[in-house]
């Protein structure tokens, strides 16, 4: 065995070439070709393949392969000395080691891969970033991702990024798949590179539906790289002008760059994104999703484009493809970005965690991040002072300026002043929160990504927008989302606006909480406009608006979108009691609008029964002797109407709004 002070997983020398492993052999023939590479040996399975280094010793032992090796044999050969893991996975038993841990796409993709694959990396890796002496990653969004998805915080993951030089010694010459491909088209025609496995969050899928629009542009798509075992593959559609190349070599590789328009690399979430810089470095434009690592990696040396957006594509690719002065502008910048990413760089990094796990190390600075334009609506009526208050205190505050803030109302009068306010569009329509809602969606411009649902009597933090913005940027998956609510006056007898504003100020910054699945609490809450699409809220839920928050998120996550709570989006809910709803309409909805809710498939009958017996069971319970602030009385005549009605086969939530209240307090239906 070699008597190297630390020891580095050789697993991956066994494995299929991707991003990963090609990661790892990089740092290692960095740290190769340095002075260095006698503090280190690589201790791999019998079965490796030889990685042709020069002075790193390469030792095989065991008798095992894959993570019987890794987590059995692994440990006994290693003998109490440090391990650095470049690959993902880790012994599970050794604490004194490195692991770099590339994204956390296994948690926010799930999707994207086989169930034994998930099985094994959501079991593995909380132990391993909870035991580790240090977690790597290779970029900032994706030390945010790992963050919020295990149990490891932001400050303490090191960032130790791809490099681009191993781009520069391919060999186009060398080429044959490629070459052969591209002759065999008609030559006149100028071709998009597009890279990856057929996994689904690399969404090959858009350039595949945008095939024809770029045929009639005279351009082909040639799409190389295959998959592994570890996804579960998406199905692509053949079309004339697309070509698809399989697993290639390098040096095919570079011939393919050297000679595309652009590289169109359309991904719904990457830890780095290594076929950027080798593309740039190669001298060939990029056209890039414009979320998770993607901005970082780019920085303004590629044109960006929201991965849920085929025309924006188009538009790109068009761009490049009828402007030489364009295509040229990027090469170069391209050229300049690279030079922030280098494997010998990279592999300094390492070696010092080698030599002290909890070093301070300097990393690239990330480009300033481009945020989704924002659009805020407050549902209001009935309550011109409130929110006046509120949104005046919103506009003047938020770190993130938002593109729009839309005031929905019935009549003008609801919105106060806020007419005269700049920057701010009152609009109206019909009464109801549903409906209000609707009429703010109907009037949202287009360009805008992210619709924020705010009440009229809620205080957000000057970071909420900033902070759900980052969410929706880094997260592409995440379709809804709530803040964290610091103090909630629905609970009670209500909180004022003056009071709400010092509470927000006195809560500070919250301890990072990620929660997921959460259903949105409609207070405070945000969608992705392109999973909206043509959905709305359901008009026929007149009362207790979260549940109508809830039905409307069920309905998107039915496509597979993911909802979240974080918790450094936070706010106070006010509470105000002077929105008039009768304790009979509210106890009818509690009732019968889970069981609306329930048919519509948006609400388990798990959920149903909790929801309907722990609210008529608070109901009867305190009947008696009621809070000063609730009609409980009304509320049991209400479930009372309601069970009566879903007896006669009656299930009609806007039955609500025509019941005749025995009386009316001051109170806004809202979670209890």
């Amino acid at each position: 065995m070699s008597d190297a002070a630390t020891v580095t997983n050789g697993r991956f020398l066994a494995q299929t070439m991707t991003g990963v492993q090609r990661y790892a052999r990089n740092v290692l023939h960095a740290l190769d070709e340095s002075g260095a590479s006698s503090e280190t040996s690589v201790l791999a399975p019998r079965s490796a393949k030889d990685p042709e280094f020069l002075r790193l010793a390469v030792v095989r032992a065991g008798r095992g392969t894959g993570h019987a090796w890794e987590q059995f044999e692994l440990p006994y050969y290693v003998r109490g000395r440090r391990l650095l893991n470049l690959c993902n996975t880790a012994p599970a038993i050794i604490r004194d080691q490195i692991v770099c841990i590339h994204d956390a796409n296994i948690f926010a993709t799930p999707g994207s891969y086989s169930a034994t694959f998930r099985a094994v990396y959501h079991n593995l890796q909380p132990i391993l970033a909870r035991r580790s002496a240090r977690i790597a990653t290779v970029s900032h969004a994706a030390a945010r991702q790992i963050a919020r998805h295990l149990p490891v915080s932001l400050k303490d993951i090191a960032i130790l990024p791809n490099g681009h030089e191993h781009a520069l010694r391919w060999d186009p010459s060398l080429s044959t798949a490629a070459a052969t491909l591209v002759v065999s088209r008609n030559q006149q025609r100028p071709f998009v590179l597009a890279l990856g496995s057929r996994a689904r969050h690399k969404n090959l899928a858009l350039l595949i539906n945008v095939a024809p629009r770029l045929d009639e542009l005279g351009i082909d798509i040639i799409i190389a790289g295959g998959g592994d075992g570890i996804f579960a593959p998406e199905a692509l559609q053949g079309r004339p002008n697309v070509y698809f190349a399989g697993r290639v070599s390098d040096d095919d590789l570079a011939f393919f760059l050297d000679n595309a328009l652009c590289l169109a690399f359309p991904s719904l979430t990457e830890g780095f994104g290594l076929p950027i810089v080798e593309a740039m470095a190669r001298g060939c434009p990029v056209v890039s999703s414009n979320c998770a690592s993607m901005p970082e990696v780019c920085g303004d040396a590629a044109l960006l484009a929201t991965p849920f957006e085929p025309d924006a594509w188009v538009h790109q690719i068009h761009a490049i493809a009828h402007s030489k002065d364009l295509r040229d502008d990027l090469v170069g910048r391209g050229l300049e970005q690279v030079k922030g990413f280098s494997w010998r760089q990279t592999a300094s990094g390492y070696l010092d965690l080698l030599r002290s796990p909890g070093a301070d190390l300097a990393t690239y600075a990330p480009a300033r991040p481009s945020m989704p334009e924002v659009a805020v609506i407050f549902a209001t009526r009935g309550r011109p002072e409130i929110v006046s208050a509120t949104v005046r205190h919103f506009v003047a505050t938020q770190s993130l300026k938002p593109a729009a803030v839309i005031v929905s109302c019935v009549e003008l009068a609801d919105a106060g002043d806020l007419g005269s306010l700049s920057g701010v569009t009152v609009v109206t329509g019909p009464p109801g929160l549903a409906a209000q809602r609707n009429t703010g969606l109907a009037n949202l411009e287009p360009g805008i990504e992210i619709v924020t649902f705010f009440d009229d009597d809620f205080v957000a933090d000057a970071n909420w927008l900033a902070s759900a913005a980052r969410v929706f940027r880094d997260e592409s998956q995440v379709v809804g989302f709530t803040g964290h609510v610091v103090a909630d006056g629905i609970k009670g007898p209500g909180i004022d606006f003056d009071e709400a504003v010092r509470l927000v100020a006195a809560a500070g910054r919250q301890t990072p909480r990620w929660t997921e699945p959460y259903s949105p609490y409609g207070c405070n809450m945000a969608f992705r406009v392109s999973a909206i699409n043509e959905i709305r809220f359901d008009e026929r839920l007149v009362l207790y608006g979260w549940l109508e928050d809830r039905d409307f998120a069920a309905t998107l996550a039915k496509g597979g979108g993911r909802l979240i709570k974080w918790s450094l989006a936070y706010g106070a809910h006010m509470g105000a009691k002077n929105g008039r709803v009768s304790g009979e309409r509210l106890g009818y909805s509690q009732v019968v609008n889970p069981l609306y809710m329930m048919r519509k498939g948006t609400m388990t009958l798990a959920n149903v029964a909790d929801h309907i017996l722990r609210n008529t069971a608070s109901n009867f319970g305190r009947a008696v002797w009621p809070e000063p602030f609730i009609d409980r009385k009304g509320r049991v005549k209400g479930n009372l109407l309601a069970i009566a009605d879903i007896l006669r086969g009656r299930l009609e939530p806007e039955r609500a709004a025509a019941i005749s209240p025995r009386k009316s307090i001051r109170l806004r239906a809202r979670r209890h």
